[in-house]
């Protein structure tokens, strides 16, 4: 267990990240598809369907990148950048690590107390520490050939669901304060005020000492990830909550006619909870709950769950057929 302890200061610091972090994210992609393991247990048939599409070349595509990422434990820490507002800022500023750092963070030598890095570094993550230009070059041009050839073509759809799930982070702030956002993270943390409880094989405190605390939202990533920075808000990467799957085939569109499903429909064009929807409409919250059902059913709508909250939104086709627009062609 990783216990996060929060003092009131840190309570006023705590912030959401805009976006989730593209070359954190890159990272984190590349160990699901060489472990296949999903989060907390759950299914999510975005990441799956995802993995189906990219697996069997991982070994051409992301070069080094297996050098650098464990199956399971921590991540180096220099794969993630939180002040880079883009891929290409994050990647240079990785690769611009100062060796004393990139040491400790791939346990190139002896360094007691640190937690993240490789257990038995390569060649290559030898050299890279030791400040070689031509690794450094290589880990830039490898990050740079994954993302382009994995990632980039999901990044709308990853900045589509982090918005959603941003949404869902203020909704509950604005209804249940700091209490609601921390206790609704994820539905095995807890928080029990004023500290935050992790899963973890390990068993760590880590009092964060007024300097707030990141929440960074991630489509990759199985569990909490925590990079701690001594003079900074530490970061707690987080697995955003993605949308569920359609649980029917477009033939349940008929249910659709009449003006009180349409208004629920028109109310979800900005993201909203039940409740928010509820009143959005002027219908009661069970009626809400259940044409929102049948709209999610039909493909139009995604909904987001967390414990016994959950997040309404449009998917292209419902958005298309809101606008009276043609649904694009499959295929």
């Amino acid at each position: 267990m990783i216990r996060l302890h929060l003092d009131a200061a840190d309570l006023r610091r705590i912030t959401l990240a805009p976006a989730p972090n593209a070359l954190f994210e890159t990272a984190l992609s590349v160990r699901g598809l060489r472990t296949g393991t999903t989060a907390q247990g759950r299914a999510r048939p975005a990441v799956d369907q995802w993995r189906r599409r990219v697996n069997g070349s991982l070994a051409e595509r992301a070069g080094v990148l297996l050098d650098l990422v464990p199956r399971d434990g921590y991540l180096p820490d220099f794969l993630l950048q939180p002040s880079a507002g883009d891929f290409a800022t994050a990647v240079d500023l990785a690769a611009r690590t100062p060796s004393e750092l990139l040491v400790k963070d791939l346990r190139i030598a002896d360094s007691p107390g640190h937690d993240g890095g490789l257990v038995a570094p390569s060649q290559w993550s030898r050299e890279l520490a030791a400040g070689s230009a031509a690794a450094r070059h290589t880990l830039m041009d490898d990050l740079r050939r994954y993302y382009t050839s994995s990632i980039a073509p999901l990044w709308p759809q990853v900045r589509t669901d982090a918005t959603a799930d941003r949404v869902l982070r203020a909704e509950m702030l604005l209804r249940g304060g700091v209490d609601a956002l921390l206790t609704t993270l994820s539905p095995t943390w807890l928080w029990d005020p004023p500290t935050l409880h992790l899963p973890s094989r390990s068993s760590h405190d880590i009092p964060l000492c007024g300097r707030g605390l990141l929440l960074m939202p991630s489509w990759f990533a199985t569990g909490p990830m925590i990079m701690y920075r001594p003079e900074e808000s530490t970061v707690l990467t987080y697995p955003m909550h993605l949308p569920d799957a359609p649980a029917s085939p477009p033939e349940v569109l008929g249910p659709l006619l009449g003006r009180t499903r349409a208004a629920v429909l028109a109310g979800v064009r900005d993201p909203a909870t039940t409740t928010a929807l509820a009143e959005r409409v002027g219908v009661s919250l069970a009626a809400a709950s259940q044409h929102a059902t049948v709209l999610r059913n039909a493909g139009l709508v995604r909904t987001t769950r967390i414990g016994i909250a959950v997040l309404h939104s449009l998917t292209p086709l419902g958005r298309a057929l809101l606008d009276g627009e043609p649904p694009a062609p499959l295929g």
